[in-house]
């Protein structure tokens, strides 16, 4: 018998014939005598729905009640799934993040998991209960309902697993498994058996959807086996793994890109120590994340700044930066929502020198011109105009041999 984390997105509990079906796949792997424990999402479309609504009231909703309003979409979820299970005579319980006591920090809309309190999940399996699990919230030291930001109920779910030792935690989605890059846009996309916790953290860093980059950390960090897989199908997925000599072979394991990022750029900033640290430490004292950044060479000592921020905090980052520049002197504040970021992942490129020449001279030849570069040791970066997005994705997917069987270099 084992203890089976599953985690269903929501287009898996999208409508109520859907919500039905995870029932009865619930139910088959009760019978066949697993503890389980089911993490859920809103249905399909219900947060967009309860953001309109708070947007409909003001521009710049208050984050503790957006986080209040939002949770609700998980209880809706969590109660009609324990009512199917109930129905088809499985006993079930639901349990809201803050009756699990699944601990915060208190950053609303993006809150940090800091704990979580087994103990009446526990009692529930033992009372030979499935506990179903509202994903994406929990509570902060004052008792204020949180939520983990866009992805959150893949963070719960890995958490959860790890909280409890499970010896697997699946991830229900509407896709079959991680592929080496978006099927929507290339065809010849192709689903990887296994994947290694590095490289799938570098490839949720960088926009792929099929993992939230937080839930891949705890994956990582405490070792839980992730299964990434369909839940309108029976067919083996993707496994999230600890890195093997097999997967060293293989230079770049997929492309991923990002349109969900606006470059700032602020001109004419003094060129002296301590500017960067008032620019970026007033956007992370309002929680606002920056990714790449590039400090260009300015002339009679100014310079200009420019770095990526989330699309949907380019508002709250201009509101922020505008009045910081003025007040260290910048001649200019601009923002260009109009971008992408395009990546290429790989454990191999460890070992493998000129990847990153080699993306250059591929997006090169296809005239697509690259306005921002950052790098680790595993994954190579570039920020384009997003209307090339598509083009780059298939040009890289194809130069490095993406659709060859796998091993391939």
């Amino acid at each position: 018998m084992s203890l089976i984390v599953q985690k269903y997105g929501g287009t898996s509990v999208g409508e109520i014939p859907r919500i039905q079906n995870v029932a009865r796949r619930v139910a088959r792997y009760r019978a066949e005598g697993h503890d389980v424990v089911v993490v859920v999402s809103a249905m399909s479309g219900e947060t967009d729905r309860l953001l309109g609504l708070a947007q409909k009231v003001t521009d710049l909703p208050d984050e503790r009640e957006v986080d209040v309003l939002l949770a609700t979409g998980e209880q809706v979820t969590i109660a009609l799934l324990a009512m199917a299970l109930i129905a088809d005579g499985v006993p079930a319980r639901s349990m809201t993040g803050y009756q699990v006591r699944i601990q915060t920090d208190s950053a609303h809309t993006k809150a940090r998991i800091a704990e979580i309190d087994t103990q009446g999940i526990r009692r529930s399996l033992a009372e030979g209960k499935v506990v179903i699990i509202a994903g994406f919230q929990g509570v902060d030291p004052d008792g204020n309902i949180t939520t983990l930001g866009r992805g959150g109920s893949d963070t719960s779910a890995v958490a959860v697993a790890a909280a409890l030792r499970a010896d697997v935690c699946e991830i229900y989605t509407d896709v079959d498994g991680v592929y080496t890059t978006d099927p929507n846009i290339c065809e010849k996309a192709r689903k990887l058996e296994r994947i290694s916790y590095e490289e799938m953290l570098e490839l949720a860093s960088v926009g792929a959807k099929v993992l939230q980059i937080r839930s891949v950390e705890f994956a990582k960090k405490y070792q839980v086996p992730v299964h990434v897989r369909s839940s309108f199908s029976d067919v083996e997925g993707t496994w999230v793994v600890e890195e093997d000599e097999k997967m060293e072979q293989v230079v770049v394991s997929g492309v991923a890109y990002d349109r969900n990022e606006a470059k700032v750029t602020v001109r004419g900033v003094p060129d002296r120590p301590g500017i960067a640290g008032k620019i970026f430490g007033s956007l992370a004292d309002k929680n606002i994340v920056v990714d790449m950044i590039v400090q260009d060479v300015g002339e009679g000592e100014r310079a200009s700044m420019t770095f990526t921020v989330p699309k949907a905090d380019l508002k709250r980052a201009l509101a922020v930066i505008e009045p910081v520049a003025e007040e260290l002197g910048a001649t200019e504040v601009f923002a260009d929502p109009g971008i992408a970021k395009v990546s290429i992942v790989g454990v191999g490129m460890r070992s493998h020198a000129g990847v990153a020449a080699r993306m250059f001279q591929i997006l090169a030849r296809e005239g697509i011109n690259v306005l921002m570069i950052s790098t680790s040791e595993i994954k190579v970066s570039c920020v384009i105009q997003d209307k090339y997005t598509e083009l780059a994705v298939r040009a890289l997917h194809d130069a490095f041999g993406l659709s060859k069987a796998e091993g391939a270099a």
